[in-house]
């Protein structure tokens, strides 16, 4: 059998009780190594669990599925996902392989950043689509995301963020010279998501419009949600670009229409308690 298993958001003992068990009794176990990372490394999971794990990259995964899926139909092998396995991420792709080769597959959930964000007192059922913001370069910089922000705004609906991860990339240099050689890893901050944020607003008045999101628009940043050490700040768009939450991962709220209830939660978390007071054009319902 196949199992896809949920790790949760913070460390080593996250994982729960029914998919410890499920790991423990595999003969392969890998680990998903490219959509999000826990507080702790391979070496930390590998002690806690007792089963050595095979670091799954984008690659494998993309390019060698039927690798990981090898004998599964005659032993247990378990893929192992920071968060859930459908949470931010979809393996779907891995389940119709599995199903394809006749292989059966069981799912253990677990906290995933799309739930654990109510952490930070915004109520669940009022978030819009969720989106995600990509590092820009100096070539590329797309803004398809803030139309859904946008469109979420006018719905009054909270909008996450989820911010970028970049693990085993290459340079364009080396990706067209066959060069397997990566850069480092990166991780997108909530300030930098947030003058991303800046610069589209200024665009887009450029071009003669008045957005909905503007500078004085309620945030929140999130950081190493379900950590010892989980950071949370809340404040104006503007503020948010020069917030430092520390390592990663972060990820934003832009926030739609609050409830009294919601304002009075996030206030608990306000880098400046004036920046509540002073925002008239903050709708609540």
């Amino acid at each position: 059998m196949l199992y896809l298993v949920g790790l949760g958001l913070g460390d080593a003992k996250d994982i729960t009780v029914k998919g410890l068990e499920a790991v423990r009794r595999c003969r392969r176990v890998y680990l998903e190594a490219y959509t999000s990372v826990l507080t702790v490394g391979k070496e930390a999971l590998e002690e806690f669990y007792g089963k050595e794990l095979i670091l799954a990259d984008r690659e494998m995964v993309e390019q060698e599925a039927d690798s990981l899926l090898k004998e599964a139909d005659v032993c247990d092998v378990a893929f192992l996902v920071v968060g859930d396995p459908f949470g931010a991420t979809t393996h779907s792709d891995l389940v119709l392989r599995a199903v394809k080769l006749g292989i059966p597959y069981k799912v253990i959930h677990n906290a995933s950043i799309m739930n654990a964000v109510g952490c930070c007192g915004l109520q669940l059922y009022n978030f819009g689509e969720t989106v995600s913001i990509v590092f820009w370069t100096d070539t590329w910089k797309p803004e398809s995301f803030f139309d859904k922000i946008e469109k979420n705004r006018q719905n009054g609906m909270h909008t996450l963020c989820l911010l970028d991860i970049k693990v085993k990339e290459q340079s364009l240099e080396n990706l067209m010279k066959g060069r397997k050689i990566y850069e480092p890893p990166r991780y997108m901050s909530v300030n930098q998501a947030a003058e991303q944020l800046l610069a589209i607003i200024q665009n887009r008045r450029l071009q003669g419009e008045e957005p909905e999101t503007t500078e004085n628009t309620i945030c929140v940043g999130l950081a190493r949600v379900g950590a010892p050490d989980e950071k949370i700040a809340s404040g104006t768009l503007q503020q948010m670009a020069t917030m430092e939450l520390g390592s990663p991962l972060h990820s934003l709220i832009v926030t739609g229409t609050m409830h009294p209830l919601e304002l009075e939660m996030l206030k608990l978390f306000s880098v400046d308690s004036s920046s509540f007071e002073n925002n008239a054009c903050q709708k609540t319902t």
